[in-house]
């Protein structure tokens, strides 16, 4: 009886990944000490560790699988590699399941933190676990508390009252954020602008440092570079002041910053921000200007919203008086005035700003031009549209026929003049609020004495930990209604006080917890050895979201460190790397409801059913994955289909990392086949033979391997693992197609291809290598990198292309030190060569060397 033919062998991922996982884990391949030991060429490694909401989600594999190939490229090349993991686990989510599950938030995120955990490992990340923290951990937050104390006793914390988004009904204070269209994201009431004391990090004393370091970031995109310098927005303008025609409630004076004092002479207006004295004088006398303002108030304090918002106002009654004319202009309160930014007043000049220009149509406002284009004569009118460009200044007294940039300082030099005002610096930057009126977040360790003000809680009683036993039923701060915790003992002079119950925003736990996972037991924020050899990280890798907040505040926080003796670097993170996004396509059922990928089935001709029901599915534009939109991917049914390798593969290898990459189910299966191929490729060769003699072929298969070396080593060093990966390809079908004559260079070029793809597929690596090499004693994540040998990478062979009258007729393969005459022989011999010169006569040849021959007939 005929015998089937064998199903072909396939390699088991399911068994084999938690193998190698084990092992890596049982022989700590990825732990490393506190302090190298000397000589130690050191690399950090670092991503941006994930807020534990309960599944990890496909950006989290793009994001750790990125930096997991560099920790493991980079630790075979020698380097002792600290590639630590945590978890950003303060925050309202936590809060919010208290409320509506009635599960305590700690509870909840410790519960995530382990599911997440136990998904990470599967794919195969090469972390040191051993470091793991959550920002949550009391061992954490004390730490952080302490150095909150060294920060304000270096003068960088101050207390002062702001302007908050405040919800009355939850009675907390929302982030720009969660007010949305003017109403609390959860409780839906009208948001009220509140003026509460809140602790600020002084983060403005370093404006100009900030700035001036971008330029030395050399290793960061150029394009965060750019929104930090917008966001720190350093100008130059003056100060200056205007004198109100009667002084109101004892104000006599309204200051304005402006960065264009050269259009002074076009002013219409001044507008104050509903939270200006002025503002509070004129509601004091005009019902109609009291509601305007709680109007005002009730558009929160985000500058994006009040950008995008109707430009409305309401005129105050009072007038200002031009510092160089002495006339004067009405004062208006504007809803698009800042009292945070600037001085929380502005000069209106409709003529030159676009902003201006709609208030003043709309309220029938003179606008006067008073620039024109270096082309266009006196009779320049502003009235339609406003000019913002660069010219000429006119109809403006002593500024008259001066550039733009020249009448600056003419004007900033006239105010200096009449004691007016004065050319300054400004910042858009403002100092850090920190405080957050919520339980779960790390405490602020201050306490409050009616008899000693603001006291330091004393180190030694760090941490100050949250209560367990709290109250979310109440709207409001739990810790504010607390029975017992808030009230302490004075430790200065031991009357009766409260202890602070707001909570630091948790921007501020990931702001130096880069820093702590050098030394995450040591009993102090940092121990110096630790920092002083880790530091900065080498590699940081993170989403383009979080280019302006959390890298500033880190930036700032590493200085601000360095100024209470914690460090000794300006900068945390040498290199940043900001990965893609990814992306699927999306799907609304007949009923408008999004449906997940796995409920649709495509049809061959592109379009879509529900796999239930049968009816048509609308496919939908391919977006950024999201919850809402539905169009998500399990990563763990991923790996349970697949394997983790293959989720590595796909994801490396579909675009640059830096460009978005969307997720499709032919792309992964193409990656799974590659897997198996790989598997097959090294199981077919086996036995390998030994001791074959070498042979043309086997040096051709040997100059793809070290090409292939070199290749790969060159992509990963600048981030092209797309091209490594395609360069691995192709070495892979150089192995396939390579004759029997080869087989001397068969070994080389199998473990090669192996150690090649470790740092992207691990474990197959490791399972392969156990198959070319059996009863070895090191795994491939313990063996050093490859180097090309450059004998091999030198080209024995070259291509000339060859032109008739200069017109290409043919290409030929020449010996690298091939003598001039035996090209151009070589060329003759062609059959399209000789076809197009016929019966001419060869008037003149043309030798470019390495590249064209030229025959002139």
């Amino acid at each position: 009886m005929d015998q089937l033919p064998s199903e072909p062998a396939r390699y088991d991922f399911a068994s084999a990944e938690p193998k190698w996982q084990a092992a890596w884990e049982s022989r700590r391949c990825f732990a490393v000490p506190d302090v190298p030991p000397p000589g130690a060429r050191k690399y950090y490694v670092l991503e941006m560790f994930p807020y534990p909401s309960g599944k990890i989600h496909m950006g989290h594999v793009r994001n750790y699988t990125l930096g997991d190939v560099v920790a493991r490229f980079k630790r075979a090349q020698g380097h002792l590699v600290l590639h630590p993991m945590g978890w950003d686990a303060f925050g309202l989510p936590a809060e919010n399941a208290a409320r509506e599950r009635g599960i305590h938030p700690a509870a909840w995120t410790y519960g995530n933190i382990a599911a997440m955990r136990a998904e990470l490992k599967r794919m195969g990340l090469s972390l040191d676990w051993s470091r793991e923290f959550a920002t949550c951990d009391p061992e954490y937050y004390g730490q952080q508390q302490a150095l909150f104390l060294d920060l304000l006793e270096a003068g960088l914390v101050e207390r002062k009252e702001s302007w908050v988004n405040w919800d009355p009904v939850d009675q907390t204070v929302l982030a720009n954020e969660q007010v949305i269209d003017g109403r609390g994201w959860r409780s839906g009431a009208p948001v009220e602008k509140k003026l509460l004391s809140q602790w600020f990090l002084s983060i403005t004393k370093y404006a100009a440092d900030l700035l001036e370091g971008l330029e030395r970031l050399d290793r960061w995109p150029e394009r965060v570079k750019l929104m930090q310098a917008n966001w720190i927005g350093r100008s130059e303008g003056a100060r200056f002041s205007f004198r109100l025609a009667e002084p109101v409630d004892g104000i006599e004076t309204v200051e304005v910053f402006t960065t264009r004092p050269d259009t002074l002479f076009g002013m219409s207006f001044l507008a104050v921000a509903a939270e200006h004295p002025l503002a509070a004088a004129a509601a004091r006398r005009n019902p109609a200007a009291a509601a305007f303002i709680a109007e005002c108030r009730a558009m929160g304090t985000s500058e994006a919203v009040i950008e995008q918002a109707e430009k409305r106002g309401i005129e105050t009654g009072f007038r200002v008086l031009h510092p160089f004319t002495g006339e004067s202009h009405p004062v208006w309160i504007a809803n698009f005035v800042l009292m945070e930014y600037g001085t929380g007043a502005l000069f209106g000049c409709p003529g030159h700003d676009e902003r201006d220009h709609l208030f003043a149509k709309r309220y029938g406002l003179p606008i006067k031009a008073v620039v024109r284009p270096r082309d266009a004569g006196p009779d320049f009118s502003v009235e339609e549209k406003p000019f913002t460009g660069d010219g000429i200044v006119f109809n403006s007294d002593f500024l008259d026929g001066l550039e733009v940039a020249a009448a600056k300082q003419a004007a900033i030099a006239k105010l200096e003049q009449i004691g007016a005002g004065r050319g300054v610096v400004n910042w858009r930057l403002r100092d850090w609020g920190v405080s957050r009126q919520r339980y779960w977040g790390c405490p602020i360790p201050i306490i409050h004495c009616e008899a000693c003000g603001i006291v330091p809680v004393p180190k030694d009683q760090l941490p100050v930990r949250l209560p367990e036993d709290v109250d979310f039923t109440k709207p409001g701060n739990p810790l504010d209604h607390h029975p017992t915790w808030k009230h302490v003992h004075c430790p200065r002079c031991g009357r009766p006080a409260r202890r602070e119950t707001d909570t630091f925003d948790t921007f501020v736990d990931s702001s130096w917890y880069f820093a702590r996972f050098c030394s995450p037991r040591a009993p102090v924020p940092v121990l110096p050895e630790a920092v002083d050899a880790w530091l900065p990280v080498d590699q940081y890798i993170g989403g383009i979201e979080h280019a302006i907040l959390h890298l500033l505040y880190s930036r700032f926080f590493t200085r601000a460190m360095r100024a209470t003796g914690h460090l000794k670097i300006d900068e945390p993170f040498a290199g940043l790397f900001t990965q893609g996004m990814v992306t699927h396509e999306s799907y609304k059922g007949a009923d408008g409801r999004w449906l997940y990928p796995e409920e649709v089935i495509k049809r061959p001709d592109g379009t879509a059913i529900h796999r239930d029901t049968g009816e048509p599915v609308t496919i939908g534009r391919v977006e950024a994955m999201s919850k809402s939109k539905r169009n998500t991917v399990d990563p763990g049914a991923i790996i349970d289909r697949y394997g983790a390798d293959t989720a590595r593969w796909f994801i490396l290898s579909d675009n640059p990392p830096e460009r978005d990459m969307e997720w499709s189910e032919a792309g992964v299966a193409g990656a799974a086949r590659f897997i198996q191929r790989l598997y097959r490729l090294v199981l077919g060769a086996l036995p390998l033979p030994e001791g074959a003699a070498e042979t043309p072929a086997s040096r051709r298969l040997r100059q793809a391997t070290h090409r292939a070396i070199a290749a790969v080593t060159e992509a990963l060093e600048s981030f092209a693992f797309n091209v490594a990966v395609a360069r691995i390809h192709e070495l892979a079908n150089a192995i396939a197609e390579a004759p029997a004559e080869a087989a001397a260079a068969k070994r080389e070029a199998l473990e090669a291809i192996v150690r090649l793809s470790a740092p992207m597929i691990p474990h197959l690596a490791e399972e392969l290598w156990t198959l070319l090499r059996p009863g070895s004693d090191r795994l491939v994540a313990e063996l050093p990198w490859l180097e090309p040998d450059p004998e091999l990478l030198k080209a024995e062979t070259m291509t000339i292309a060859v032109q008739v009258n200069g017109r290409l007729r043919a290409s030929i393969e020449v010996p690298v030190q091939a003598a001039e005459e035996e090209i151009f022989a070589a060329a003759l011999a062609q059959e399209n060569v000789q076809r197009a010169i016929g019966g001419g006569t060869i008037r003149r040849r043309i030798h470019v060397p390495g590249r064209i021959v030229n025959f002139v007939v």
